[in-house]
């Protein structure tokens, strides 16, 4: 995307201009910026935001996009993991994007980059795990507080769910026999977490019981009890 500039002599400067009667897109950023609190040299998190005015490049006129073609990977998929997933029961649409790895509980769909968009095939399937915890939270199946409560990034709210979800992934990555491939990767992005939550060990417990309940749902050990409850009624 363009930066939208009150100097057009930019976009003239790189051979062409915003064509008439484009209007621009709002693009925000933010992040939490962690600063040392002089009186008690306690680390204080403070929000930065920022949003810019942007074309797409379709808005223009003489430019040419610069971006390189994404490198692709030729994979088999991994057996184990692939039925995993298609073992899971009520299972949500999958859909794949570039880029684009997240679960919508609105639409109740995961959407993740192909296995070709990976260097690792174990790296597609830990995403892809990752997804699929956070979908188990939907209100149809463990409805988990930490996912339908609606929470922003950052908040301890999000964070617990993110938890639950690397260590759900963690679980099935082990059951798919490709741990030793993505444990690095898991144990780093659950410690990131654990620094919003201030290292509170209790938060790792309590995550790893909703976690487990995840991958076993996932996996069909809820169903596979419901059945048992029910012969025994």
């Amino acid at each position: 995307m363009l930066l939208e500039c009150p100097y057009l002599s930019l976009f003239q400067e790189a051979g062409g201009k915003v064509k008439k009667g484009a209007k621009s897109h709002l693009v925000v950023f933010w992040k939490l910026l962690e600063k040392e609190n002089e009186e008690n040299s306690e680390l204080e998190k403070i929000p930065l935001l920022r949003y810019y005015r942007v074309f797409e490049l379709s808005q223009t006129e003489g430019l040419e996009s610069k971006r390189k073609d994404a490198e692709t990977f030729d994979h088999d998929p991994i057996e184990a993991a692939e039925k995993i997933i298609e073992g899971y029961p009520s299972r949500p649409q999958i859909t794949f994007a570039s880029g684009q790895a997240y679960y919508s509980p609105l639409k109740d769909s995961i959407s993740v980059p192909a296995l070709k968009d990976y260097q690792k095939p174990e790296e597609y399937y830990s995403t892809l795990f990752h997804e699929a915890i956070h979908s188990t939270g939907h209100k149809t199946r463990l409805n988990r507080a930490t996912l339908t409560n609606m929470a922003a990034f950052g908040s301890e709210t999000y964070s617990k769910e993110e938890l639950v979800a690397e260590i759900g992934a963690a679980m099935l990555c082990g059951k798919a026999g490709i741990e030793n491939k993505t444990l690095d990767n898991s144990a780093a992005y659950i410690q990131s977490w654990l620094r919003v939550l201030k290292q509170d060990s209790r938060m790792v417990v309590l995550a790893a019981g909703q976690a487990q309940k995840a991958a076993d749902y996932i996996l069909g050990y809820h169903e596979s009890e419901q059945e048992l409850l029910h012969e025994e009624n």
